[in-house]
């Protein structure tokens, strides 16, 4: 790689990264504070606490990832532009192919990168996150809540237990359950247990009413009765994995008999395309960036960021692609959808590259985004100009 390419590589990493880091967190905070129950209603420590935000991340980065790389590509372009640097590239009878290498370089490793986390790292990440939430619950039942105080699991959901014995016994259960529209459900059960994985509470000699939403009452007395505790939903043998949480392997050559393929085969088939193709967004938005970014531009003339050209087409490239992964799941036909929209994308930005077209907005738009534009940036001068004269 030649000195240029290195220094290009080198800022738009960097500007990636400065991008990527503050996005990344800011998600994961929302997506870590939606869980922080977990310590308040079931006791769990800090450092319990702190995993279970480690094993959320993984779910995170592959979204985040293609929108850091096009903020990182047009921000450091632009300012190259702006610097003089990229006229300076093309006067001096460089190739394109000097800016153009390092972008494509970083999306391909990205890509890559991307595959293996949404692929390798992400679904046992899951499964473990889920296993800690159904240990969470065991602890909550069989040591947290109170005896005879009614104790809200999560919304729509209440527990209550009359006594509890050693060995994770628990006499008198009382368990409602309203989270479903269409019908309510009360348990009421002589006596129960959490077993020894604390992923499963067993309810004994009980009975369930289940009333529905036109107001008709039905009565079943069971013997023996199951609960998964990560969901609180009745347990299908040991913690159920979805497919979401299935190995690329699974998903490739699935298990007819599973019971969970057996009761959603469609849900299966659009994971597995969403996973082959979602790796495909970096390379897709590194091309696009390109096309947005990538050229000389006269930096005194009143135009709209490339970046926000990027960030739009991209968003609504992505928006594209999780549609198409939605019809995939509606029949088989649909297939070849997700890998369609980035690999269409792409080669209509390889067109516009190599025939040297650029992204542009209707006339009438620019003008009034470039004026309203204008308009906030005198309003903050002035306002910052009043208060630095008080």
């Amino acid at each position: 790689m030649k000195l240029l390419e290195r220094y290009i590589l080198r800022r738009i990493f960097q500007m990636f990264l400065v991008t990527l880091v503050p996005v990344l967190t800011i998600i994961w905070t929302i997506q870590v504070l939606g869980r922080i129950n977990l310590v308040t209603d079931t006791g769990q420590s800090m450092g319990s606490f702190a995993t279970l935000a480690t094993y959320i991340l993984p779910t995170i980065i592959p979204v985040v990832v293609p929108f850091a790389l096009v903020i990182g590509i047009t921000q450091t372009l632009t300012a190259m532009n702006n610097d003089s640097e990229l006229p300076v590239i093309d006067a001096a009878g460089a190739s394109r192919d000097i800016i153009y290498r390092p972008v494509l370089m970083l999306g391909i490793v990205l890509s890559l990168f991307s595959f293996l986390v949404t692929n390798f790292v992400e679904p046992p990440s899951r499964v473990a996150a889920r296993q800690m939430v159904a240990a969470a619950y065991a602890d909550l039942l069989s040591s947290v809540i109170e005896e005879k105080t009614f104790r809200s699991i999560e919304d729509g959901l209440y527990v209550q237990i009359s006594e509890r014995h050693s060995g994770r016994v628990l006499k008198g259960l009382f368990v409602v359950d309203y989270r479903d529209p269409n019908f309510d459900l009360i348990y009421y059960a002589r006596e129960g247990s959490i077993d020894e994985n604390g992923t499963t509470l067993t309810m004994r000699d009980g009975e369930v009413h289940r009333k529905s939403a036109d107001g008709r009452v039905s009565i079943i007395k069971f013997v023996s009765y199951a609960f998964d505790l990560s969901a609180m939903a009745k347990s299908e043998g040991g913690l159920p994995q979805y497919s979401a949480d299935r190995s690329l392997a699974f998903l490739l050559n699935p298990d007819p008999n599973d019971p969970l393929y057996q009761k959603s085969p469609d849900s299966f088939r659009g994971e597995l395309h969403r996973r082959l193709s979602d790796w495909l967004y970096p390379i897709t938005f590194a091309l696009l960036s390109l096309v947005a970014a990538g050229s000389t531009r006269s930096h005194r003339q009143a135009r709209v960021h490339p970046m926000v050209h990027a960030l739009f087409l991209a968003f609504f490239i992505r928006w594209l692609g999780f549609s198409a992964t939605n019809f995939v799941e509606r029949h088989p036909l649909y297939a070849p959808l997700p890998y369609m929209v980035p690999l269409i994308s792409s080669l209509i930005a390889i067109y516009m590259l190599a025939t040297n077209r650029q992204f542009a907005i209707p006339g009438v738009l620019a003008r009034g985004i470039s004026h309203l534009t204008g308009n906030l940036q005198r309003r903050f001068a002035s306002r910052t100009s009043d208060g630095g004269a008080a």
